[in-house]
């Protein structure tokens, strides 16, 4: 009886060893059919101004001087209806004028029928914004934008001859000097650069991949030349971005500090100066900048143009009436700003004239005057009040910001 006992009990295990190794087994095998069945990860598709490269064959091409739209486009393979669908566009939608020699084009082709066939053709406005001609199906024009990477950074630089070389000299894009030029336009003096002075920006850089395209915006900048110390930071005031001093008040004044960018003094406003050609000793009431012919030359602030023309040693010459106090001119022209007539308003920072040698003069320059109140008085010396500040209800945030970004210039 005890030795039946025993036989049932061995039974039972084993029945319960095969079962448990048999569902083990089955398991196993599961997951070995699961692995077999596993969907492979499968790559997005490759894609250039939101069409996918695999689908066609792509062709690049360069702008040439004195080119037209309509022959790149014959010669990219578009039929006459695609050419006349292009020259029907608005201005809006596209101006054929606009298209600039160097820049770039890509054309998309398909096959069909043994037959390359353009179905895509864009144009590269700049790094950035580039416009598709959709010419697959039914002929459309639509614009867009490259995705592009912000990268602050903090640069730091001293003078040593311009601003210009400063910024090339410490590896940054020229295209920062002109940029701080024009926040701090009303501020500083350009012109009296001296060896030593410098200046620290907090900025963005704009990438596409890895290939830096511009510069993007300058968010604070603090520049020391001499004993002088002038900051710039960017706030939106009424939906308007602009630059202001850490008190709150407006980089932008009423006037300009010069007329035209990036050149030298060649001569000073004085009362008691040998004239070069003539040869006597005489007032020269305003300031001299040697540029070279054709140099745009701005009107220093909003005004009205009270006399244009030739005016003998002067030569061509534009008078603006800027306000009740002040009145600026600008001398030795070698020809005027387009809508520049007398009577006509002109905006600050708009061109008036481009630097010449008419009258009596030794070389292309801009004699630009001033005067105050009917007297002439020193330009490089012309102090005029800011603009509306930071109003009070803005303040605090104002403040607030300021504190971020003198941590990290570093001041």
């Amino acid at each position: 009886m005890r030795n039946t006992k025993n036989l049932v009990i061995t039974i039972i295990v084993a029945v319960i060893i095969v079962v448990v190794g048999l569902f083990y087994w089955l398991s196993l095998k599961n997951k070995e059919v699961e692995k077999q069945v596993e969907i492979p990860f499968s790559q997005p598709p490759v894609l250039e101004y939101g069409l996918p490269v695999d689908s066609f064959c792509i062709e690049e091409l360069i702008i040439q001087p004195d080119s037209y739209l309509s022959d790149v486009l014959y010669k990219s393979g578009a039929t006459q209806n695609d050419v006349a669908c292009v020259g029907n566009l608005s201005r809006a939608e596209f101006d054929v004028r606009t298209i600039r020699a160097g820049n770039r084009c890509k054309a998309f082709y398909s096959e069909k029928d043994s037959v390359r066939v353009l179905d895509y053709f864009i144009y590269e406005k700049n790094p950035v914004d580039y416009c598709v001609f959709c010419f697959a199906d039914s002929f459309r024009v639509y614009h867009g934008k490259k995705p592009t990477e912000i990268r602050r950074k903090r640069s730091h630089a001293e003078i040593t001859s311009s601003l210009w070389n400063a910024t090339v000299e410490s590896n940054m894009s020229p295209m920062l000097a002109l940029n701080l030029s024009d926040i701090f336009a009303w501020t500083i003096d350009f012109f009296g650069l001296q060896k030593g002075d410098r200046f620290t920006v907090v900025y963005d850089e704009v990438y596409i991949d890895t290939t830096f395209v511009e510069i993007g915006r300058i968010h604070a900048a603090e520049f020391i030349s001499g004993k002088k110390v002038s900051q710039a930071f960017y706030f939106v005031q009424d939906s308007i971005g602009s630059y202001w001093d850490t008190s709150g008040n407006s980089l932008k004044r009423a006037f300009l500090k010069a007329p035209l960018k990036f050149s030298r003094i060649s001569s000073h406003f004085s009362y008691a100066r040998k004239h070069p050609i003539l040869r006597i000793v005489r007032p020269h009431t305003g300031v001299d900048y040697a540029a070279p012919a054709g140099t745009p030359v701005m009107s220093i602030g909003d005004g009205t143009v009270i006399a244009k023309g030739f005016n003998g040693e002067g030569g061509h010459t534009v008078k603006i009436r800027h306000n009740s106090v002040y009145t600026t001119a600008y001398l030795h022209l070698s020809k005027y700003g387009e809508g520049v007539n007398v009577g006509s308003r002109v905006s600050q920072g708009q061109v008036i004239g481009y630097v010449g040698s008419t009258g009596t003069s030794t070389g292309p320059h801009l004699d630009f005057r001033v005067w105050m109140n009917g007297k002439p008085i020193n330009p490089l010396t012309v102090e005029s009040p800011p603009v509306e500040p930071i109003r009070e209800s803005n303040k605090a945030v104002f403040d607030s910001i300021c504190v971020n970004y003198k941590k990290e210039l570093g001041i």
